[in-house]
């Protein structure tokens, strides 16, 4: 029998990051270096050494950003403190927030201008979490367990809401928000729009990779948590699975007697990555790759006003 690498699709950049990349390449085009950017743009360390590579600086505060200076704020969103101390520090801010992320922050500030109490499901440390709290700081309740539920303090029962943190897929939140609406019975739940299409649909075909296959490849960064969980996903399947940044990473052992390989990328992950892995897998013996389509995505997002209008030309020398 010949082995095969199947690869899933969809898998790595989300319309989210790719709209965030396009935005700094775009202001690298037009004004030139350096352009800084608050916090890693996504989660990858190609993605981001291929930005610093073309003159984008990464910053992890406002601070290092010089007076007067263009600061883009990566797609994981941030705390209008943030947007506060830009616009005192006079900075230049072109906005590459994920618009699911705004409307997760948007929903929250709604919550929380009618007196609900909110419950952010999401995991602590996290960027786009710490965003999020900044919204309603003073109303905002942070839920990483099941647990957690048990002992939230809340002015009143009849009057909660949930928000989720974009990159958990239904799966991830369903036990928490089961206990949540066990405990709150009125609760206000967020739609299933404000679940993150790429997240699920990734898990998804992830579980469908773990069906079909002996061992499952995830291309992603270490710190990326839409690539760690697709790892979580195939082995709570019950198929071996491994997180690699690059094709280097892949060790011969787990590929031994295994007659199909799943492949996949988390959604930071460049194409470029899944293309060389399945190089390296051909290489090692695999006879063909064969697709695995589970959903088709279209989506787009649109470019912030300030860049959807082309500069004007320079004038043509004489």
């Amino acid at each position: 029998m010949e082995r095969e690498v199947v690869v899933a699709s969809p898998r790595g950049f989300c319309a989210g990051v790719s709209h965030a990349i396009e935005i700094v390449d775009l202001i690298l085009e037009r004004e030139g270096p350096p352009v800084y950017v608050r916090h890693e743009i996504v989660h990858n360390r190609y993605v981001v050494d291929g930005l610093c590579a073309k003159g984008a600086i990464f910053v992890d505060a406002l601070a290092d950003v010089p007076d007067g200076g263009l600061v883009i704020f990566s797609a994981h969103g941030v705390a209008p403190a943030v947007r506060s101390e830009a616009a005192v520090r006079g900075l230049r801010v072109v906005d590459a927030t994920c618009p699911l992320v705004t409307k997760v922050h948007v929903e929250a500030l709604r919550y929380a201008r009618d007196g609900f109490d909110i419950l952010l499901v999401g995991h602590r440390g996290h960027v786009e979490v710490i965003g999020t709290l900044g919204h309603a700081p003073a109303q905002m309740h942070l839920v990483e367990t099941v647990d957690d539920v048990a002992h939230v303090v809340v002015r009143e029962a009849t009057r909660v809401a949930v928000v989720t943190q974009t990159t958990l897929s239904v799966d991830d939140t369903r036990d928490i928000v089961a206990a949540i609406r066990a405990r709150f019975p009125a609760v206000h739940l967020p739609t299933k729009d404000d679940i993150c299409y790429a997240t699920q649909n990734r898990q998804t075909a992830v579980k469908e990779l773990a069906r079909q296959c002996g061992v499952v490849l995830v291309i992603g960064s270490p710190t990326s948590s839409n690539a760690a969980r697709l790892v979580e996903v195939a082995r709570n399947a019950g198929t071996p699975a491994w997180l690699i940044e690059d094709a280097a990473d892949i060790q011969a052992e787990w590929l031994d007697g295994s007659g199909a390989i799943g492949l996949t990328a988390g959604a930071s992950t460049p194409e470029s990555l899944v293309q060389d892995a399945i190089a390296h897998l051909l290489g090692r013996g695999f006879a063909r790759v064969r697709d695995l389509t589970t959903a088709v995505e279209n989506v787009t997002f649109p470019l912030p006003r300030e860049l959807r209008v082309a500069p004007p030309a320079a004038p043509r020398a004489v």
